[in-house]
């Protein structure tokens, strides 16, 4: 197990008493969101993973979380992700869905299930260096900034085959997808739009039959909007709030 010498950022200590019922019925109720936007599109429920974004919340929540059913989590900074992953059971599948740092992937390469947001080169170099040290190969998505937003990490739409077809050629990391974080909305149906590029690319990338490249997984809707997500596609959804209800700082 490698030693993670940083500043902790939250306290493992810090369990604040919680609702486990009112949790287990967010779940309930999300999981029959996804339910009902499958039907609406013709898929099966199997098809959508849910990921349970826990990021800033206290180890007794993921328990509760765990204990309801979720097995999917989501983490967004590798401090929080390595402090939590040992207090928690060994069947998780842990997904780094946030921005990624070259001088942090050390500490999760060959630990996490998959990294959602690989948006360069030099990223993706750096995943497989370490990879081949470990001597495993590493899950990765593309992360796409599909709506060209000024504030958010990601690979243009325009340059992201590309990027697949350069990333490609690196030993020990696979592409399964792609990813993306939509704009804030008050209305989920403002989203859509993004949704359907984001599907519309992975096809488009697909065509091009790239060795090491596959097109399997579409990381996108979060609380807001994982219903319309889900209707355009989405295998993996992040839902953070819809389960463990609102942050007391930095809101998803």
């Amino acid at each position: 197990m490698c030693e993670v010498k940083m500043k902790k950022s939250f306290s493992m200590k810090k369990d604040f008493p919680e609702n486990k019922a009112l949790l287990s019925e967010n779940l309930q109720a999300v999981e029959q969101t996804i339910e009902n936007a499958c039907g609406r599109s013709g898929r099966r429920r199997g098809d959508v993973t849910l990921i349970a974004v826990s990021k800033t919340k206290p180890l007794s929540m993921l328990r509760e979380a765990y204990d309801a059913g979720a097995r999917d989590f989501g983490e967004n900074k590798v401090q929080e992700l390595m402090e939590k992953m040992p207090e928690m059971p060994s069947d998780i599948r842990w997904h780094m869905i946030g921005h990624l740092q070259r001088n942090k992937v050390k500490y999760i390469v060959g630990r996490v299930y998959m990294i959602h947001s690989v948006d360069s080169l030099r990223l993706a170099e750096e995943i497989s260096r370490e990879a081949l040290k470990k001597n495993v190969t590493v899950r990765i998505l593309l992360e796409v900034n599909v709506a060209g937003e000024d504030s958010k990490f990601g690979a243009a739409v325009s340059e992201t085959a590309a990027l697949a077809e350069s990333i490609a050629k690196l030993p020990a990391v696979h592409i399964e997808g792609l990813m993306t974080i939509a704009p804030f909305a008050e209305n989920p149906e403002d989203n859509r739009e993004y949704f359907q590029k984001l599907r519309q690319l992975s096809v488009d990338i697909a065509r091009r039959n790239i060795d090491n490249v596959s097109m399997d997984v579409l990381s996108m809707g979060m609380t807001g909007d994982y219903s319309v997500a889900v209707e355009e596609g989405a295998t993996c959804v992040r839902v953070g709030t819809g389960i463990f209800g609102g942050r007391e700082y930095k809101a998803e």
